[in-house]
């Protein structure tokens, strides 16, 4: 098989462990020579190469830390040419490619010191993928060990496991498909002592539950973590220097003293108003500054500005920790002032407006025929996705001006979930036959956007008739932890998450959780700190559910009059072919003469979508027409005669379907001629009384009158 030479004369060294019931293997000095740090991780036959990137001279003039971690999704590992017909290569990075890269940077970037400005790069490229399970979590193993490899200040080493319910039981490893029909999907992502991410969609599956599986995640990942550190010591890492970027403290001390006496209870306010206080402060500072240091200011008022950032949020933390008051006054579980309207929008399928303090978000559904899904081709996926929830938040939001353009990392993120908060409550294609798009059109932001997006979506779902199994609220708690107490926040506002030290969203119905996503700022936390923010969190999204229920309690029986009305029938799969016709030449017709949509499905479900219900009912007939095989015994009504013979007259039951009424099934009288009785033209009912060995049809008129008249009297006496 060969070998590779390192060209500089480095040995390649490779570590290997146990990992879930497979051999997980890390191995460097092979591949990418001139990187900062690479590493190739092996588990099964999934292949995952991460390297790193770092500069040694830091970037002046950021006031963030420049990391950017990157998931690369490559066809071929899958063994798959892209379904494009026209892009081959791999392009823009697919939403899901997107939301695995954040999944990633999540655990890392808290990890890196406070000021560390160097500009860091982490790309995990996927070569090769096992099919038995899905390879994120191998990604972000194969991302900490290069960040580790550096020799930058990076305190991992982290890892991460993707875990679902067996028997109710915790599991590693799941498929893709196992995934989508598991009760839960659970990342958990953490160091040595504790955990530092967490992400789920779950089908309402409760707080206990998710509590025993971040337990058995973060000692199951364990392993990994040990082979990172093996590898470190046996390639002999050196530490690289650094500097960080931190106000002076002089700069500290002297805003610190022009604060002193301007903060604490004279900022205490509802959010609007404490806003404008903090604005007018952070001007009176500024300019105070700026008058005292005259030319030199512009050099150095960033670093002012930086100062005052630090002042407010330690501010916001002595409130808390030590005075136990959060910044609006609010208690810590206290939820802000609650609205909502639905219906508000006349033209949308359905809408909605829900406010939460100065948090507020309008969504609007639309609805339309499965044909409209949207068609998902990935390395790991090729299939439609029927709902779609999109989220934006221009800069208006937040009161800054900022261009437009494509959604962001960030929308992207809250887009998604807010998506899997609403998926397990959607009806099922066969009891609501629609693509749904939901979009939430964020119009003022101050805290947990993405949780005001699930309940904005909820309530307008529910406007537009969509049948939920049950209603989704969510809520975003915060946390604040001075190494000896852990206080848990509901609700948490702009304030105390710039300030806090976790950002933990759940969401879900009145029995469980449907998704959750939490962050750490600090370097992790225990199991039990993350269960008091479960339970108080149930405690919260209760509240919430409740208020929006007293807004609309249940879906509207009915769809707007302006979304289409979509029914669906079933055919034989073997007549799809005559319904679609020469090169579609038949459906098109269909369509065109009828003002519908039809979808047809590989299984024979045919959906016919019009707002107009006797158009839909008008191409049900037609398609039946042409797929149905006559049965004997069934009585055709009003069915053309095509032509009349000596003999008889041939009248079509079905589209191209003829059969024969001879002269003497026409009446119970002799009948001389049947021109006496039917012309071409004429519509007439009849009954199929046989189908000969030739295939013919024989009808019969008087058999069809002698039953109908027997039906008749047989109502009439009853």
């Amino acid at each position: 098989m060969g070998q590779t030479i390192n060209p500089y004369g480095k040995d390649i060294i490779k570590v290997e462990t146990d990992f879930c019931g497979r051999t997980l293997s890390l191995e460097i000095n092979r591949v990418g020579f001139r990187t900062s740090a690479s590493v190739i991780v092996r588990y099964g036959e999934t292949v995952v190469l991460g390297t790193a990137m770092v500069s040694d001279q830091a970037i002046t003039g950021f006031d963030y830390f420049p990391l950017s971690i990157d998931y690369e999704e490559k066809f071929y590992a899958a063994g798959k040419i892209s379904g494009s017909r026209f892009i081959k290569r791999e392009g823009r990075p697919s939403d899901e490619a997107i939301l695995i890269g954040r999944l990633i940077d999540r655990p890392i970037r808290p990890l890196w010191p406070k000021g560390y400005r160097h500009e860091v790069q982490g790309v995990a490229s996927v070569l090769s993928t096992d099919p038995a399970f899905r390879p994120d979590m191998i990604a972000m193993i194969a991302m900490s060990a290069a960040f580790m490899l550096t020799g930058a200040p990076f305190e991992g080493p982290v890892a991460g496991i993707r875990v679902g319910l067996k028997d109710g039981k915790p599991i590693a490893f799941m498929s893709l498909e196992d995934a989508k029909t598991n009760d839960l999907d659970l990342v958990v992502a953490g160091t040595e002592a504790a955990i530092m991410m967490v992400e789920a969609g779950a089908n309402e599956v409760s707080e206990e539950q998710i509590a025993e599986a971040l337990t058995w995640a973060h000692q199951a990942m364990q392993p990994a973590i040990r082979l990172q550190k093996e590898l470190v010591e046996k390639a002999g890492v050196i530490a690289k220097e650094y500097t960080l970027s931190l106000p002076s403290e002089d700069i500290q001390k002297a805003v610190d003293a022009f604060l002193d006496g301007k903060m604490g209870e004279k900022l205490r306010a509802p959010m609007a108003e404490r806003h404008q206080r903090m604005h007018e402060l952070r001007l009176s500072m500024l300019a105070h500054f700026a008058e005292d240091l005259g030319d030199g200011w512009e050099s150095v008022k960033r670093d002012y500005e930086d100062a005052f950032a630090s002042a407010a949020n330690k501010d916001v933390r002595k409130g808390i920790l030590v005075d136990g008051v959060r910044p609006d006054g609010r208690g810590f579980t206290e939820i802000r002032p609650l609205s909502s309207e639905v219906g508000i929008l006349p033209r949308a399928h359905g809408s909605s407006l829900f406010t939460r303090g100065l948090t507020q978000g309008l969504n609007i559904v639309t609805l339309a025929p499965l044909s409209y899904a949207q068609l998902v081709d990935t390395m790991e996926r090729n299939e439609e996705k029927r709902y779609m929830h999109h989220y934006n938040a221009p800069g208006y939001t937040v009161g800054e001006i900022k261009r437009l353009g494509s959604p962001g990392r960030r929308e992207i993120g809250h887009s998604a979930l807010a998506e899997r908060a609403l998926l397990p409550v959607l009806p099922s294609e066969e009891v609501f036959p629609y693509a749904i798009r939901s979009v939430t059109e964020i119009m003022s932001q101050n805290g947990s956007t993405s949780m005001a997006a699930t309940c904005s979506s909820c309530l307008a779902l529910m406007d537009a008739g969509v049948p939920l199994t049950a209603p989704v609220s969510g809520i975003a708690m915060g946390l604040m932890t001075d190494g000896k107490q852990n206080i848990i926040l509901s609700d948490i506002a702009d304030a105390e998450d710039f300030a806090g030290d976790m950002d933990f969203k759940t969401a879900g119905t009145a029995k469980g959780i449907t998704a959750l996503q939490m962050d750490m700022k600090v370097h992790g936390l225990s199991v039990e700190t993350l269960t008091k923010a479960l339970l108080q969190g149930k405690e919260g999204k209760a509240y919430i559910l409740e208020h929006m229920l007293t807004t609309i309690a249940e879906p509207r029986k009915e769809l707007s009059p302006y979304a289409p009305h979509v029914e669906a029938i079933t055919i034989n799969p073997d007549k799809i072919r005559e319904v679609i016709g020469k090169g579609g030449e038949m459906i098109q017709r269909i369509t065109a003469e009828t003002g519908t949509e039809i979808d047809i499905k590989d299984d024979g479900t045919v959906m016919i979508a019009s707002p107009d219900g006797a158009s839909i009912q008008k191409a049900i007939e037609w398609i039946k027409g042409m797929t149905e095989d006559p049965a004997v015994g069934t009585i055709y009504y009003d069915k053309p005669v095509v032509s009349v013979m000596d003999f008889g007259a041939f009248v079509q039951i079905l589209p191209g379907k003829d059969g024969l009424v001879h002269v003497s099934e026409m009446r119970e009288e002799r009948v001389e001629k049947p021109s006496d009785v039917v012309k071409e033209g004429d519509k007439v009912t009849v009954k199929l009384v046989a189908i000969d060995d030739r295939g013919r049809l024989q009808l019969s008129m008087k058999a069809a009158a002698r039953e109908l008249k027997d039906e008749s009297k047989q109502s009439t006496d009853k």
